[in-house]
């Protein structure tokens, strides 16, 4: 599996480009802020990919800024549960009021082909069997995406010792550990685990260290 991460500048965000090999089909998952569409086609062009479908694990901006023009110019349709769904076109509503002050005079719309995700739905890509997780309590309508039981997109759910903050508009502390509980620490010790910032890493790892995960356990 090649397994590529361009973490855009604001917020080191992970852009995650993911195909089989190279010289393949390949998905793009969270293109962040500021518009970062040129990089990712360059690293496209680079492993000779060619782009099938776009994922979004949440509509926060740093994860939805370059949705629209990768997504619109690779004629590929964009993936995201639909409680967050409205958030890509209106991200004021996901963020804190001094956030929303950067975004003052600034419009945003809608990738030309939407596709909303229910919980446990699946989806063949890349040759590939991708399950869309709902996972809320960093927003309503945050997933993760499981491809082939072997890698999970957690976006802002799981962090590397850490989980996604649940303070701003629709997030839900109960709701975090409700998804903890039932959707992160049934998987499997050997999937390896793509986050929306900083490092990969396993589910081996986090259930023994993650202290958010480590109080969860009987």
């Amino acid at each position: 599996m090649l397994v590529l991460s361009h973490p855009a500048p604001m917020f080191a965000t992970n852009c995650w480009v993911i195909a089989p090999s190279a010289g393949s089909e390949c998905i793009i998952v969270d293109p962040g802020m500021p518009d970062i569409s040129a990089d990712i086609e360059n690293l496209i062009d680079q492993y000779k990919l060619k782009p099938v479908a776009s994922f979004l694990t949440h509509a926060h901006l740093d994860h939805t800024f370059s949705i629209k023009p990768l997504a619109d110019g690779y004629g590929i349709p964009a993936y995201i549960h639909s409680e967050d769904r409205r958030f890509i076109a209106e991200p004021a509503g996901l963020h804190g009021a001094e956030f929303n002050q950067m975004l003052a005079g600034m419009s945003f719309e809608e990738p030309l082909e939407i596709r909303e995700l229910k919980n446990n739905e699946v989806i063949q890509v890349l040759g590939l069997s991708l399950k869309a997780i709902h996972a809320p309590g960093h927003t309503k309508g945050s997933m993760m995406y499981l491809l082939n039981e072997e890698i999970l997109i957690s976006g802002d759910v799981l962090f590397s010792g850490s989980v996604g903050r649940t303070d701003l508009p629709t997030g839900s502390s109960s709701d975090m550990t409700q998804t903890l509980l039932k959707k992160v620490l049934p998987l499997d010790d050997s999937i390896r685990v793509l986050t929306g910032h900083g490092p990969e890493t396993t589910i081996k790892f986090e259930r023994k260290n993650n202290p958010y995960l480590k109080q969860l356990r009987p």
